[in-house]
C-alpha cells in the first residue's frame, strides 16, 4: 500500500508539470489579482486559465497573467499554479527538468544546474497550495508560495525553458497551453 501511494504521488508530480493524458479545462476570471503580480506586472490581467488533470484527476489550475503588451520575450508575465493534492517539492522539480528537456530547453549541463536550483527553492505543497512564477525579463524568474517570495533564479535561460513548459509550442500539454494563452495578445 505504501508503494503504491508514493508511486501514485511521483506520477501526480510528474503530471503536474507535463503534459501527460490530461485535459485543460478554461476556468472563470478570479475574483482579484494576486498581490505579487499586480506587482510585478503593471496593469496586470488574466489572459487565460485551465485545469491540469491526469486521468480524471485534477492536479492543479494554472492561471497566466499578462500586461497590455501581452505575452511577449520583452513584457513581465506571470503564471499561477493552484494544487488540488500534496506534492513534494523534489519530484516538481525533477518533472520540471524533464519538461525542460522534452522541449529542448537548453543544454544537458544548464538543466542539471537550474534541477539543482529548483530542488533547494521549490517547496513541498499541499492541496490549495499555490506557487506564482514571475518571469523577469532579462532577468529571470522570481517564484511566491502562498502570495510569500521563495527565491529567484536569476538566469534568462531558466526562465525561458521553464515557463516553456506550458508556454512553447513544443509544450507536452498543447490543450492547456493554447487554454493560457486564449487572451494573451497585446491591448
Amino acid at each position: 500500500m505504501k508503494a503504491r501511494r508514493a508511486l501514485t504521488t511521483w506520477l501526480m508530480a510528474l503530471a503536474c508539470m507535463v503534459g501527460m493524458p490530461a485535459l485543460a479545462a478554461p476556468l472563470q476570471v478570479p475574483a482579484q489579482i494576486p498581490a505579487q503580480v499586480q506587482a510585478a506586472v503593471p496593469q496586470a490581467r488574466l489572459a487565460g486559465s485551465g485545469q491540469f488533470t491526469y486521468f480524471g484527476i485534477k492536479v492543479y489550475t494554472a492561471e497566466l497573467f499578462v500586461g497590455p503588451k501581452g505575452y511577449a520575450a520583452d513584457a513581465p508575465f506571470a503564471l499561477d499554479l493552484r494544487y488540488a493534492r500534496h506534492l513534494k517539492g523534489r519530484k516538481i522539480a525533477e518533472a520540471s527538468a524533464d519538461q525542460m528537456e522534452k522541449i529542448g530547453a537548453g543544454t544537458a549541463a544548464q538543466r542539471q544546474g537550474w534541477l539543482q536550483k529548483m530542488l533547494a527553492l521549490f517547496p513541498d505543497v499541499a492541496e490549495g497550495s499555490h506557487i506564482t512564477g514571475i518571469s523577469v525579463p532579462g532577468q529571470g524568474a522570481k517564484f511566491y508560495l502562498d502570495g510569500v517570495a521563495i527565491g529567484a533564479i536569476d538566469e534568462p535561460e531558466f526562465a525561458r525553458a521553464f515557463f516553456g513548459i506550458w508556454l512553447d509550442p513544443a509544450s507536452t500539454a498543447p490543450a492547456l497551453r493554447q487554454a493560457l494563452l486564449r487572451q494573451a495578445a497585446p491591448q
